[in-house]
């Protein structure tokens, strides 16, 4: 499935963009297209480790391509800020 096929808002503008992390974000991004969710709904339906959801939860909400809303614990959804900055690119 990830042979290039990247979600747009998965890559960062302030990080390196290297192929585990690109994969994971993809994978929370296609998620949080479809429903706000927790983290531990995120770690559930990725398989990847809680740990690792974080790290990039934090990423994402850094790039603003994803905010958190309520009390801990945080529900996530995405801002649409990133595929704003994308469309603003064309030439």
């Amino acid at each position: 499935m990830f042979k290039g096929a990247y979600h747009p808002n998965a890559f960062l503008s302030t990080r390196r963009n290297i192929r585990p992390g690109l994969v994971a974000r993809t994978k929370i991004v296609l998620l949080l297209e479809k429903k706000v969710l927790n983290t531990k709904a995120l770690v559930e339906h990725t398989k990847l480790s809680y740990s690792s959801v974080r790290y990039h939860l934090r990423l994402l909400e850094t790039e603003k391509i994803i905010s958190h809303k309520g009390n801990k614990p945080y529900s996530w959804e995405l801002t649409g800020a990133g595929q704003q900055r994308l469309t603003n690119l064309k030439p």
